[in-house]
């Protein structure tokens, strides 16, 4: 690899982790090439994608971007997951590999500028989809219109239930007067 090509390659990593805004570091060694493949295939569905690189080119393409703190995690056999989208979707991917195949460690990794460890990871993958999320919000910012008008509601339903209490209070009380 000539000096022009290793530049390249270093643009297009340093591209990658300016585009993303979740980026996982893993070390992969002992996976065979069926299981990366399959890796690979599972992460481009949720927009993103797993890299192999030297370390060495690792460290050049973050100097410059918000993701310099994984600078150190860069040692051994390191695989990069980046993401351009959902980062629960590609959190629940990595963390079912990290499960399914004891070969593949999380490291750790970068969720916007927040560096996180692999247990932050496996709990980030652990949360809803941004769609149930969004549902469960629209159902709580629906309930406080119709709890205000059952709170609103009360006053009146409960003085007609004291009118009609006082009203059957009265009636108990009256003598009777027999019909003629």
């Amino acid at each position: 690899m000539n000096r022009d090509e290793k530049a390249a390659v270093i643009a297009e990593l340093n591209d990658s982790f300016n585009r993303s805004n979740f980026s996982v570091v893993a070390n992969y060694c002992g996976l065979t090439v069926a299981e990366l493949e399959k890796i690979r295939r599972e992460l481009r569905g949720c927009d993103s994608e797993i890299r192999i690189a030297k370390n060495t080119f690792l460290k050049r393409a973050v100097a410059d971007t918000s993701h310099v703190s994984l600078h150190d995690d860069f040692v051994g056999t390191t695989a990069v997951v980046t993401s351009y989208g959902d980062p629960v979707r590609v959190a629940k991917v990595v963390a079912k590999c990290a499960e399914d195949y004891e070969e593949f460690q999380i490291k750790s990794a970068i969720l916007g500028s927040e560096r996180i460890d692999g247990a932050k990871i496996v709990a980030l993958s652990k949360l809803p989809a941004k769609e149930v999320l969004l549902g469960q919000l629209l159902s709580v910012m629906n309930g406080v219109p119709t709890a205000m008008v059952r709170v609103l509601s009360a006053v009146p339903r409960k003085l007609l239930y004291g009118l009609q209490a006082i009203k059957y209070e009265k009636e108990q009380q009256a003598p009777e007067t027999p019909v003629q």
